[in-house]
């Protein structure tokens, strides 16, 4: 599979300072993966940070071979977006 960061998702992954580590990750191996608006869909991972979890979301969009990043950010708030199903 083939990863595309679109420029904007790239800007705003480097301004958060996710790291290229983190957000293969995410996409390859994810804790969870949800569909998101307009159909997309967010793998989801949690992460510790000095002993505060938080979650990366990467929402992308599928097409053909290619994964098309749109966006990836932290939250810490977890139980916003985890999927309970």
């Amino acid at each position: 599979m083939e990863i595309k960061i679109i420029p904007l998702a790239a800007k705003k992954i480097k301004l958060r300072k996710i790291s290229k580590e983190m957000l293969n990750e995410a996409i390859n191996h994810p804790d969870q993966t949800v569909v998101g608006y307009g159909g997309r869909i967010v793998r989801q991972k949690i992460y510790n940070f000095k002993d505060k979890k938080k979650l990366l979301r990467v929402v992308c969009e599928a097409k053909g071979k290619e994964t098309v990043v749109v966006t990836a950010y932290l939250t810490s708030q977890i139980e916003k977006y985890w999927s309970k199903k």
